[in-house]
């Protein structure tokens, strides 16, 4: 489900691999784990930011600067869990089937 879920929402502007108008989410990933390598710390914090996006919460400061603040999203909490749990999950320089 959570790859439906991210392949369905979250590739828009964060494309897997390839930075474009957001971060890839390969560097989204890498900078959250380091940050919170507890899987339940980068599921909670992660979906806490998108659902309500924060300059002074970010730890990608160098991203709002380049791509400005992600937008606030009407998501619900526990799709933006399951996006965040598929994040975690995967290593996106992997190919996958929604690759195109």
């Amino acid at each position: 489900m959570g790859a439906l879920l991210f392949h369905g929402n979250c590739v828009t502007c964060h494309y897997e691999t390839t930075e474009r108008s957001a971060p890839s989410m390969q560097e989204v990933r890498k900078r959250y784990k380091e940050a919170f390598p507890n899987k339940p710390d980068f599921i909670k914090y992660l979906s806490e930011w998108v659902h309500d996006p924060d300059a002074d919460k970010s730890i990608m400061q160098d991203a709002i600067a380049k791509h400005e603040l992600m937008p606030q999203l009407a998501y619900e909490k526990d799709v933006l869990e399951e996006i965040a749990a598929y994040i975690y999950d995967t290593d996106f320089t992997k190919r996958h089937p929604f690759h195109k």
